[in-house]
Order: structure tokens, then C-alpha cells, then sequence
């Protein structure tokens, strides 16, 4: 397989010549000049609301025509199942409204304490609103995995939805989705995946994951900031959001409020097209997004080796959380120092590494980590070896 060129990815983002060396990936990844360019081609264009007659409104048709096929390229998802809107979190909420309107007394949905809150708070408040019952699915406290059994658990013949999370944007632990997707199918629920914190980090197949609902975030792998939800469009047909009524019913428009922000959406096929040449290659967009994610995959994980390693080996730092498999996602505290002061002296040192629950608070809370939560660093593609050894340098600091 061939390798990543860190210095040739590195070269893409402009913000990555000012010297600070970014762990704050998880929270947003930087840009690269091709998706700043394609975001300011379209503004400066001739555009207009979607249409077929003046050439403003075909170069808007075929912006978000394009969007939705690179979004299916980078998941294995089907165009005409891809919907935008402003985040992730907003889209789950409109989601998760629209589905509870076929819930009532006696519905179950399956949420997970590993979860970001916008995996969360949207069921727990639909089903509030329908009368239906909220069940948890509990983490190991100590290591943050979560066992297929732990949701398994929770399933019964009224479940109608298990939100689970692909990665937690936390501590990092990917969950066997599959196997939980399996379980939940099994009971007849269907099963909605947070795929905000996996899909910067590790080639995605929605369908292998057995994900019916697949959410993501741009602006997590190098894109602008908006938000993704795939499914199968037959699936999409049988939920029905409140929408205005002179606005299509058509899927996926009729999830898509509004007019789209047809500049987002070119950044969004230029961020997909920045990934599928990570690695140059041959052959169709799909197969190089995969191979580029392979190696972009291999690259994080022998860098984290590294940070694992050195975190562990420095006398003063408490790791959290230890999933067998994980994105390169590190939660720590430095005994003695507060969370904030930590990234703090780290900012200082042109290190971005922030603190905090990250919206994980339930994860937080359950791993005792309160809500001030720890120091999460996180590796991206164009993280290299001198940034690890500046993250490393600056928490010995903090330890003296």
C-alpha cells in the first residue's frame, strides 16, 4: 500500500504555515487552499436558486448534483440519499422530530453514554415529546468501550431507533457498529450512526456498518462547515419532516429547508477530491478515497504509537481511556494542573490542544471526569513528527 507524503499533504494548508502545530482536529480540522478556492469560485460566479434556464441557476444545480456525489464517493452511500443542512446536530434534531412522529407510550429509542449530545439530546427529547422511553447503553467506565452486549442489552420488540456513535470524539473508542447495527435489526429498530468523529480518520462503508442513518461534518475532514446525513432514499421516503408547502417533497430536498449554501456544498466536493488525492493514484473517485484513507490511516496510528508512548512514559500524566480500537484520539490530565491551564501553557507554546467534555458530557460524567472534562489532542493527516514532539515537550512542561 502505498504510504503518505506527510510534507506534500502539509503543503495544502495554508494555515499550517503559521507554525502552530494543531491537535485540535477533532474539533475542526484545517483547510486547504483547493477547498478555500472552490468555496470563493462559487460565490464570485454567476449563481442563482436552482433551476435550468439561466446559466446561474445550472451552475447552482450542479454544485449540489456534485456535492451529493462526492459525499456518496467518501461513504459508499447512493446521491440520492445525501442530505445538507447547517450541522450534524441540527439535522439529527429534525430527524429525530420528524421520526417520533410515529412513536408513542410504550416506543423505546437506545441512546449511549459514549456519545456526543447531538447522539443524544435529540432522541431523549423526541421521545420526551412522543411519550416514549429513553434506555442507556453504559461504556466500561475505566477503558471507554462499549460492549455489543451493552446495547444488546437494551434492545426490546419497541425499540424503534439505536443512536450509537462510530467513534467517540472523546477518548477515541470505535464501537462494532456492525455487530450493534445487527443486533438492533434484529429487533426491528432502526439505527442511526454519529459518524462525525470516524470519518476523518478511517475508510467508511455506511452499508458494512449497517448504519440506516449516517451523520458526518465536513468541516471534520477538511471541509467547510455544514453538515451530512445519508440513508437509503426508499428509507428516507417514509419520514416526513414539516416542511413549507411550496417547497419540494422530493428526497433528499424535503429535508433540505431553505436554499442550500451552494458555496459550502463546492467546498464540500473539494474537500472530498483533497482526500482522494492523498495518495495519488489511479481509478475512480471511490477507490481512491478509500486508498488514500488506508494510508492516511496508517500514518495517525504509528504516530499515535508514539504519543501513546510518550504520555505514558511522562512521570505526572493520567491517561483516559484505553479501547482496543480507537482513532487517534488522546484524553489526558497532568496531576496537579487543571484541564484549561494545561492547554493554556500548551497555546503558549503554539500547541492546540483544548480541554474540555467537547459536548461528550455524558461520557465525561460517566468516566469521572466531571465537566471540565481532560486535555484531548487528536492526529490528523497533515500531523507530522516534529508536532508530536512539540505536544510531548510542552506536557513535560506542564509536569515539572
Amino acid at each position: 500500500m502505498p504510504s503518505l507524503d506527510v510534507a506534500r499533504v502539509r503543503a495544502q494548508f495554508p494555515a499550517l504555515a503559521g507554525g502552530v502545530a494543531h491537535f485540535d482536529g477533532p474539533g475542526g480540522s484545517q483547510v486547504p487552499q483547493r477547498v478555500a478556492d472552490a468555496v470563493a469560485a462559487t460565490l464570485t460566479a454567476g449563481i442563482a436558486n436552482r433551476g435550468a434556464v439561466t446559466a446561474a441557476e445550472r451552475r447552482a444545480d450542479e454544485v449540489v448534483v456534485s456535492a451529493r456525489q462526492a459525499v456518496a464517493d467518501l461513504l459508499g452511500a447512493v446521491p440520492g440519499g445525501v442530505v445538507f443542512g447547517r450541522s450534524m446536530t441540527s439535522l439529527t434534531y429534525d430527524l429525530a422530530r420528524a421520526l417520533a412522529k410515529q412513536w408513542g407510550p410504550g416506543d423505546e429509542v437506545v441512546v449511549t453514554r459514549l456519545d456526543h449530545d447531538a447522539n443524544i439530546r435529540p432522541w431523549v427529547d423526541a421521545a420526551r415529546g412522543a411519550g416514549a422511553t429513553v434506555r442507556w447503553a453504559d461504556p466500561d467506565r475505566t477503558t471507554g468501550e462499549l460492549p455489543v452486549e451493552a446495547v444488546a442489552g437494551q434492545l426490546s420488540d419497541r425499540t424503534r431507533v439505536v443512536a450509537v456513535t462510530a467513534a467517540s470524539n472523546l477518548v477515541g473508542t470505535r464501537p462494532d457498529v456492525a455487530a450493534i447495527a445487527a443486533a438492533a435489526h434484529d429487533a426491528g429498530a432502526l439505527v442511526h450512526v454519529d459518524g462525525v468523529h470516524l470519518t476523518p480518520h478511517a475508510p467508511v462503508d455506511v452499508r458494512a456498518l449497517g448504519a440506516d442513518l449516517y451523520a458526518c461534518s465536513p468541516y471534520k475532514f477538511f471541509g467547510p462547515h455544514l453538515g451530512v446525513l445519508v440513508a437509503d432514499p426508499a428509507l428516507l421516503e417514509t419520514v416526513h419532516p414539516d416542511k413549507l408547502l411550496p417547497s419540494t417533497d422530493a428526497v433528499p430536498e424535503r429535508f433540505e429547508l431553505g436554499t442550500l449554501p451552494y458555496e459550502l456544498l463546492a467546498g464540500t466536493t473539494a474537500a472530498v477530491d483533497v482526500i482522494a488525492d492523498l495518495v495519488p493514484g489511479e481509478g475512480d473517485r471511490r477507490s481512491r478515497v478509500l486508498a488514500s484513507m488506508a494510508a492516511a490511516e496508517e500514518h495517525e496510528e504509528r504516530l499515535f504509537a508514539r504519543l501513546l508512548d510518550g504520555l505514558r512514559s511522562t512521570a505526572g500524566v493520567v491517561l483516559h481511556g484505553s479501547p482496543a480500537r480507537r482513532t487517534p484520539t488522546a484524553l489526558f490530565r497532568v496531576e496537579g494542573r487543571a484541564p484549561k491551564e494545561v492547554y493554556e501553557l500548551l497555546a503558549a507554546r503554539g500547541v492546540n490542544a483544548p480541554a474540555g467534555s467537547f459536548y461528550a458530557l455524558e461520557a465525561a460524567r460517566w468516566m469521572g471526569l466531571g465537566d471540565a472534562g481532560a486535555v484531548r489532542a487528536g492526529l490528523a493527516p497533515y500531523t507530522d513528527d516534529g508536532d508530536v514532539d512539540r505536544l510531548l515537550e510542552g506536557v513535560a512542561e506542564a509536569c515539572r
